[in-house]
């Protein structure tokens, strides 16, 4: 049975996630730094009769996020697809603040956590996937990785680090036949049900069939959601 983890994993995205590959088949491993809130996203998908697991780890941790994952090949066996969505933070080092303000300070803590954390995250599972010729890293980010979004004038440099890496590493692997895939998923609307008027939206469970489309297509390398 192949397996899915779902680094960031919440009740919104990364629950749709899970519902949309584990009803294809695929085991969950669902990665993030609450365990109890993990444990509950585990019992809802059982509900559903997906088979799943809760890995605590923080991704600014990066030696516990490596050890999450090689926790996950042990009881999977491996990884088929690795998605990194690290949930949004509101507070602390990681609240965004307009461009005007952003600064070093208040830059290098998302930079960490987009693009370190994926690096590490991949570094976990791509040698697996390249030897065995098989396999797909999907990472996603907001789309003010691409377009000008000032309010999150902090959040973006990261994404836009991310989505850059990722694309250069998705070109890299296919040069090489390796048989990997790597996309990026720019998330250009809120993801919601109940957006204010005016402001685009789409729930989570209309954009997770666009990573299964990523994952057995594998046709593109960058995916922009937008209504």
């Amino acid at each position: 049975m192949p397996t899915i983890a779902i680094i960031g994993a919440g009740p919104g995205l990364g629950l749709a996630l899970a519902r949309t590959f584990g009803s294809k088949g695929f085991s969950v491993a669902l990665i993030a730094r609450n365990r109890e809130k993990l444990d509950a996203l585990v019992d809802t998908l059982a509900g559903g009769g997906i088979t799943a697991a809760a890995f605590p780890a923080d991704v600014l941790d990066r030696p516990s996020l490596t050890a999450a994952l090689e926790a996950v090949a042990e009881r999977f066996g491996g990884v088929d697809v690795l998605e990194y969505s690290p949930a949004d933070a509101a507070s602390g080092p990681l609240a965004p603040v307009d461009v005007r303000n952003a600064a070093p300070e208040n830059a290098q803590p998302q930079i960490e956590y987009y693009l370190y954390g994926a690096m590490t995250a991949t570094a976990a599972v791509l040698p697996a996937m390249v030897a065995s010729g098989a396999g797909t890293i999907i990472v996603t980010t907001g789309a003010g990785s691409i377009y000008p979004v000032p309010m999150f004038g902090n959040i973006t440099p990261g994404g836009a680090a991310l989505r850059n890496w990722a694309l250069n590493l998705g070109h890299a692997l296919s040069a090489d036949g390796s048989g990997v895939h790597v996309a990026h998923v720019a998330i250009g609307v809120w993801i919601t049900d109940q957006a204010p008027e005016g402001v685009a939206s789409m729930t989570a469970d209309e954009i997770a069939p666009l990573y299964w489309e990523l994952a057995t297509d594998r046709a593109v390398h960058e995916l922009v959601v937008r209504k």
